[in-house]
């Protein structure tokens, strides 16, 4: 007898399920900013490094967890670039657009049908949106408020991008759902302009 174990090794590909498993229970129970590449290293089995080399960053390994079909650095430029009362307008283009682009909008599609029927990805998805959309927003535009109110802010934008979502695209509410992008953007651009850069009660915190 030799000792020797048998059964296949370990690969890479076993290797990134085991990182995006500890990902998404770390994520999901912890939150963005309180989970840390070591704790999820650590429920991994693996060494940090080896979660820095397959996915880079925090923000990187958070897309890959949630399968995110959008990166931020790509889409927020245009959202960021041009006079900053007419932000609300093009978040609302840009988030439509999306959801309308034959190759990401199937994407994003499932991920929110999942986050509706499973606690820990709506966890997920909810964390996406307000640490990497909505925070990157308000930090570029210079909104300069407690952590507080600025998560109050992110989930205002999120009830009504999201609800616009669903019934659009997955209730298929009519006439909504047949209306043209450019003629829904003028209804509710204004209120995510108010969400993002308006005055919010006191008493919403």
């Amino acid at each position: 007898m030799t000792g020797r174990r048998t059964g296949r090794r370990p690969g890479k590909q076993d290797t990134r399920r085991q990182i995006l498993t500890a990902a998404r229970a770390t994520f999901a129970d912890r939150g963005f900013d309180r989970a840390t590449i070591r704790q999820i290293a650590t429920s991994a089995g693996v060494d940090p490094a080896l979660v820095h080399h397959y996915y880079g960053t925090k923000e990187a390994l958070f897309r890959a967890t949630i399968e995110a079909p959008i990166d931020p650095a790509v889409v927020l430029p245009a959202v960021l670039h041009g006079d900053l009362e007419h932000i609300g307008e093009r978040l609302v283009r840009t988030f439509l657009g999306i959801w309308s682009d034959p190759d990401t909008g199937p994407a994003i599609r499932a991920t929110v049908r999942s986050a509706v029927a499973d606690e820990m990805s709506a966890n997920l998805l909810r964390e996406f949106f307000a640490t990497q959309i909505v925070r990157r927003i308000t930090h570029e535009i210079g909104v300069d408020e407690p952590p507080e109110r600025s998560a109050m802010r992110a989930s205002l934008v999120a009830s009504q991008m999201f609800g616009l979502a669903l019934a659009r695209h997955i209730l298929r509410l009519e006439p909504l759902a047949a209306m043209p992008s450019e003629a829904i953007v003028p209804m509710v651009a204004p209120t995510i302009q108010r969400y993002l850069t308006g005055d919010l009660p006191a008493e919403s915190t």
